[in-house]
């Protein structure tokens, strides 16, 4: 079941209306563990009424590059980028930003392009992919955006605590999808405010977010895996 809320609650006098409907956390067939490619994403997007998106293959910028060439709505390039205690995600890169550095190194070069830092599926033991507490602590100078739900994480206990996070430390959330199928894509997504296109514009208008929430469940992990084998298996043999 969807949740809504808003974070923080919206003034009943701001007269603030949403006007975007964004995911900024989904995949395509540049991600190793992904089968989307970026027509199938748009056509979707369009279907489910997505129209602010940020295609963050793991480690590549090329799907949220060619995802923007192709649709007729906003699109933020970025990336999932592996460093050496999880991952992290920019927003508005520019440049790739090589995956197996440390975390420190890897958000002060996403920064340093003057780019965005969020902090995916943070504390929720997902393997080597997410940062523990300790490592996001070592972040805090860095950080701009903190997923406040990922549909994909498996407990609940672990978004609360990530929005726990947020909240201490005064970090706008998101709700996304982390999309590695179509059929992912609209069921959890944040209203906000137009932006100016700027990443700062966009961070500011986050304050005003109002987050949909609809867990994933488990059975996304199995399509996942089955990806990652189908990709395996197409690989082409030297």
């Amino acid at each position: 079941m969807s949740r809504i809320h808003s974070w923080p609650p919206p003034s009943k006098t701001s007269g603030c209306s949403m006007t975007l409907r964004g995911d900024f956390h989904m995949h395509t067939h540049f991600s190793h563990d992904c089968l989307t490619t970026p027509e199938a994403l748009v056509e979707r997007c369009l279907r489910v009424g997505l129209n602010c998106i940020a295609v963050t293959d793991h480690n590549s910028l090329e799907g949220g590059r060619t995802v923007k060439t192709l649709a007729p709505f906003t699109v933020i390039v970025g990336a999932e980028i592996k460093s050496t205690a999880g991952e992290i995600t920019g927003l508005f890169l520019q440049e790739d930003v090589p995956a197996g550095l440390e975390p420190v190194e890897t958000a002060r070069r996403i920064k340093e392009q003057g780019a965005l830092v969020s902090v995916p599926h943070p504390f929720t033991g997902m393997g080597r992919s997410a940062l523990d507490r300790a490592t996001a602590t070592d972040l805090l100078p860095y950080i701009d955006i903190v997923e406040g739900f990922n549909a994909r994480t498996m407990r609940a206990s672990d978004n609360a605590e990530a929005r726990r996070f947020a909240a201490e430390h005064g970090f706008p959330v998101t709700a996304v999808s982390d999309a590695h199928t179509t059929r992912e894509l609209g069921r959890t997504f944040t209203e906000f405010p137009e932006f100016d296109g700027t990443p700062e514009g966009f961070r500011r208008a986050l304050a005003e977010a109002v987050l949909t929430e609809t867990p994933a469940g488990s059975f996304v992990h199995v399509y996942t895996t089955l990806n990652k084998l189908v990709r395996r298996v197409r690989k082409p043999r030297v």
